[in-house]
């Protein structure tokens, strides 16, 4: 009992030496436990069969594009390389571009209300109430799961108008929309100093991953448009109606004073008069055409300012069909497999043996 105590307390010193030594004590111990462990290595690359024959094969979809945001200024670009020269990476703070600059893209895009426009788009265009969002429950087999929800196993659909969605159908889609966040769609940004990001999609469905990954692209570019332009295309909607007004006012304005001209042609030089009703009408016209003439130069303006406003986003790339079969190979999955389990097993060996 004291030698053990002893043992306990004063443990023997670590050198390499020894470390080697135990480990090939450990190899001959494993040497003579080879017949229990080629059942595990068998068992093993059993489980890797399995899995290879049950994971379910995927495709990806990738898209390329750049932003090109005619606005931004040079300044700050400049600045930006110069200050990459020294390892630095200013170009995140300096960015002004607005919500589709920098970084932000990559929010944009997973963004839930924009990927749910994509869903509830047309998967075909012969049956346009077959959106992205019934093929993806159809290709996870996700309809069959949530008859259990609905009355009379009914299957749910989703229709493109989402104006007439029930509750139950607001959830489900907000939880294909989530899967797709979490594990079916990403988007990066291949280098920091370039304006390329890259889009994958990756789903059991061919066409429906290909679909997907342009469809948000398309949408994001429109959201980005929109809002980029809203308030100079209100403007030059004001300005458009408010020409169009001027332009009629004008126009009848300008008959007025014609007819007032010929009345002052044959009128009596008696009675003086009769002048001041055309000088009321060239005055007035004068007055719209200069209104009218300042009207339109600001329509121009805001209407070049506008083609100056509107960012480009351009598809580079676009991956194309066959897309890239995502799927395990038995032969590989299997070696993995049977060499994992060998380990765990042989590492369990070892460790119970020095409990004993």
């Amino acid at each position: 009992m004291e030698e053990k105590t002893y043992n306990k307390l004063h443990e023997e010193e670590y050198t390499f030496r020894n470390a080697l030594n135990n480990r090939k004590d450990d190899i001959l111990y494993l040497w003579k436990k080879k017949f229990s462990i080629i059942p595990a290595a068998i068992i093993g690359a059993a489980l890797g069969l399995f899995l290879a024959w049950y994971k379910p094969v995927t495709y990806t979809s990738r898209v390329t594009f750049v932003v090109d945001d005619t606005k931004g200024g040079s300044g700050g670009s400049m600045l930006s390389a110069l200050a990459g020269q020294f390892g630095f990476d200013i170009g995140g703070m300096m960015n002004t571009g607005g919500v589709l600059a920098g970084d932000n893209v990559q929010q944009l895009l997973k963004s839930e209300t924009l990927i749910k426009q994509a869903l509830l788009s047309p998967y075909d265009s012969l049956n346009k109430d077959h959106t992205l969002a019934d093929k993806y429950a159809e290709a996870y087999k996700l309809k069959q799961k949530w008859t259990k929800y609905t009355e009379n196993d009914s299957l749910i659909s989703f229709p493109a108008d989402k104006s007439k969605y029930t509750r139950l159908q607001d959830s489900l889609l907000q939880d294909i929309t989530l899967r797709i966040i979490k594990t079916d769609f990403s988007i990066s940004k291949p280098d920091k100093k370039l304006t390329f990001f890259e889009a994958n999609a990756t789903m059991r469905d061919e066409k429906l991953s290909q679909l997907f990954c342009t469809r948000i692209i398309q949408t994001s570019t429109n959201f980005y448009i929109e809002t980029k332009t809203k308030k100079l295309r209100n403007s030059i909607t004001l300005l458009t109606s408010r020409k169009d007004s001027i332009e009629r006012v004008l126009n009848k304005k300008t008959y007025s004073a014609l007819a007032a001209n010929q009345i002052l042609l044959d009128a009596n030089p008696a009675y003086p008069t009769i002048n001041l009703s055309g000088e009321l009408q060239e005055r007035d016209k004068m007055v719209l055409s200069t209104i009218y003439a300042e009207v339109v130069k600001n329509l121009e303006a805001s209407k070049t300012m506008l083609m100056q406003e509107t960012p480009t986003i351009q598809i580079v790339d676009v991956s194309e069909y066959p897309l890239k079969k995502n799927r395990l190979k038995y032969l590989k999955t299997s070696v993995m497999a049977a060499a994992v389990a060998v380990l765990l097993y042989a590492m369990f060996l070892v460790f119970s043996r020095k409990q004993l």
